[in-house]
């Protein structure tokens, strides 16, 4: 699934394309047509990134977003396999060949 999967108005927190094209090969441990899915990792990010931005605790999570407890648990298991870890190690790997182009 691409994009949002419902008609809720965005949040200021919520992913771009661009960012999302970035951040999804890192995030994604089953295909994203796992029978278990219930609501799409970009959702689930976003949800996420509404977390991490406002500083809301998890229960407070908005309605329009996926529940709290599936944002909390993917979290978890993104945290677990190391994801945010390997994108800043990738990130900083390109923002030194990228400095050293420069030079």
């Amino acid at each position: 699934m691409c994009g949002m999967t419902s008609a809720r108005k965005p949040y200021p927190s919520d992913v771009s394309d661009e960012e999302w094209a970035l951040v999804a090969p890192y995030l994604t441990l089953l295909p994203e047509d796992a029978g278990q899915r219930e609501h799409s990792l970009r959702e689930v990010f976003n949800g996420l990134r509404y977390i991490v931005k406002t500083g809301a605790p998890w229960r407070w999570m908005p309605n329009d977003l996926p529940p709290w407890a599936a944002v909390y648990q993917q979290a978890q298991r993104w945290l677990k396999a190391g994801c945010f870890e390997q994108l800043a190690h990738d990130l900083r790997a390109v923002g030194t060949v990228a400095l050293t182009l420069e030079v």
